[in-house]
């Protein structure tokens, strides 16, 4: 998958981006902050930002974040949702190619966008702007596939109506390559579970913000939103369904 069709792939897919996509848990920055040494002093480059959602998290929790992000309808949506904050600046950049200064930054943070990113290149562009001393985090929302009748179902339900999912999820990173990633400037791992209990409204706004859910006017829509309209009333407790994830957290230097 080309570079340019991963930055565009998400343009028409905002709205339901921002609304219906996970955020991550607080117990992420408290844990970064207790066991790494991060303070709130430090500096943030948060790289493939998309909308906000991971800005907001180090924003919250007192950091100055610059959000590098190259799909300007993304971008925008996180400058409309964080760009009151005098502590936040948004810029259009890439993760092999941020336009940052050397040595500015004092933490690289990688959400969901890592798995889109050339790891060769990203490095060297991390290992650029990161101060001596500084570190990377890169974490991610893993959705869970068993557990529950919903669960099984939603991943069926992509494997039979997503319109390349099966490439996408090749792309996610593992907890073997991020390993490797990071080699011996690996110092710590942390796992958080999380979710979201979503009405039907909530699960296909979710459902349609992912890249590989065939949008208005492919063929495949409609067939997929019956399917999900079918699986949703199979297993609703409720009214809702629960979306749950494990959030993984690799964090080191860069080697």
């Amino acid at each position: 998958m080309d570079a340019l069709h991963a930055t565009a792939r998400f343009s028409d897919r905002v709205a339901d981006y921002v609304r219906w996509r996970p955020d991550y848990p607080a117990a992420l920055l408290e844990w970064l902050h207790r066991e790494l040494g991060v303070t709130p002093d430090w500096r943030v480059a948060d790289i493939g930002a998309g909308t906000g959602i991971s800005s907001g998290l180090f924003l919250d929790a007192g950091h100055r974040v610059t959000a590098v992000e190259p799909n300007a309808a993304m971008r925008d949506a996180a400058i409309a949702r964080l760009g009151g904050n005098s502590r936040f600046r948004a810029v259009d950049g890439r993760a092999d190619a941020t336009g940052l200064p050397d040595g500015s930054v004092d933490l690289v943070a990688a959400a969901q966008a890592f798995h889109w990113f050339d790891p060769e290149t990203a490095r060297r562009e991390f290992r650029r702007i990161l101060k001596p001393g500084g570190l990377a985090v890169i974490f991610w929302n893993s959705r869970r596939l068993r557990g529950t009748p919903f669960l099984e179902g939603y991943e069926a339900l992509l494997q039979r109506h997503g319109a390349d999912y099966a490439s996408v999820a090749e792309r996610h990173a593992d907890d073997e390559r991020m390993r490797a990633w990071f080699g011996d400037g690996l110092r710590g791992v942390a796992h958080f579970e999380h979710g979201q209990w979503l009405d039907f409204d909530g699960l296909r706004g979710r459902l349609l913000s992912s890249s590989y859910a065939p949008g208005a006017g492919h063929p495949g829509h409609e067939p997929m939103l019956r399917a999900l309209r079918e699986l949703f009333d199979a297993t609703a407790e409720g009214g809702v369904v629960h979306l749950a994830y494990d959030t993984r957290v690799f964090a080191g230097e860069v080697p």
